[in-house]
């Protein structure tokens, strides 16, 4: 998306490859902190890092990440640039914080969930795309539009993984349940369930004490309570916010791929 960005505002120099990399460090650092918030044991079908070499070198190798980017971002000599991924890393590290304090909370509204899914996932996707027009050195109307084009599609592609956790296939039922995380189906789950069946929930699963058939149980209730289409209809509605925030800019077949990778995250 950054790389994208960069040739959608005209700037095709080699060096946005390079810096390209500042935004996988940035991702993969905080998918080590997360497993070790999470105590996880596979990441997406491997072992995590924790598991394989324990928290402590997770930590160590997530917090080399962070401190790699900004060594290679410093080359940039541009402070808006800088400004961007500081200001972007020190969210995300709120948003790991926010969604920690929120771990096991049953009643957390969907505000709350929305504030974790911006912070630790949709502005990691506004920067990437704001620092390609920041990067081509573009007027600030350009840095806007495509920082909110990436904040929609983030949004939307949090949303749309939050509900694979009810779609997928059965090995991968209640990994989020496990580690105490409520998403935004079950979010609107709960919201139509009786005080009684809530009450049974937070006590089947209080200290990560639930059992297979208990997650299993869980996302036939999500399946059956008619939130899946909702949840995929309001993701629908930001890939459609996002795009429209590309309206700004002229046809280029930059603008075409990034139009063609919104509109995957609902297909």
């Amino acid at each position: 998306m950054f790389v994208m960005s960069c040739q959608l505002c005209g700037y095709q120099e080699e060096d946005i490859y390079h810096f390209s990399t500042i935004f996988e460090y940035i991702h993969t650092a905080s998918l080590f902190h997360d497993d070790v918030l999470d105590n996880a044991e596979m990441g997406t079908r491997k072992p995590s890092a924790n598991h394989v070499s324990r928290n402590s070198a997770a930590v160590l190798g997530g917090d080399f990440l962070k401190t790699k980017h900004f060594a290679i971002a410093a080359g940039s000599n541009n402070s808006e640039f800088l400004k961007t991924l500081a200001d972007t890393t020190t969210r995300i590290a709120e948003g790991q914080v926010l969604e920690l304090a929120q771990r096991g909370n049953w009643h957390i509204s969907r505000d709350e969930y929305m504030e974790i899914v911006i912070s630790k996932t949709a502005l990691l996707f506004s920067a990437a795309c704001a620092c390609g027009a920041i990067i081509a050195g573009t007027e600030k109307q350009a840095v806007y539009h495509l920082s909110q084009f990436g904040l929609n599609l983030g949004i939307a592609f949090q949303i749309m993984d939050d509900l694979l956790d009810y779609t997928s296939c059965e090995e991968e039922f209640g990994k989020p349940l496990r580690n105490g995380k409520i998403n935004l189906p079950l979010i609107y789950t709960l919201s139509n369930l009786k005080g009684t069946e809530i009450k049974w929930l937070e006590d089947s699963f209080k200290n990560h004490k639930g059992e297979d058939k208990d997650y299993k149980k869980i996302v036939e209730i999500v399946r059956n309570n008619g939130v899946i289409e909702k949840v995929r209809s309001e993701a629908r509605l930001y890939v459609d916010k996002a795009a429209r925030f590309l309206d700004y800019f002229p046809a280029s077949s930059a603008k075409e791929d990034l139009m063609q990778l919104n509109a995957d995250i609902i297909r």
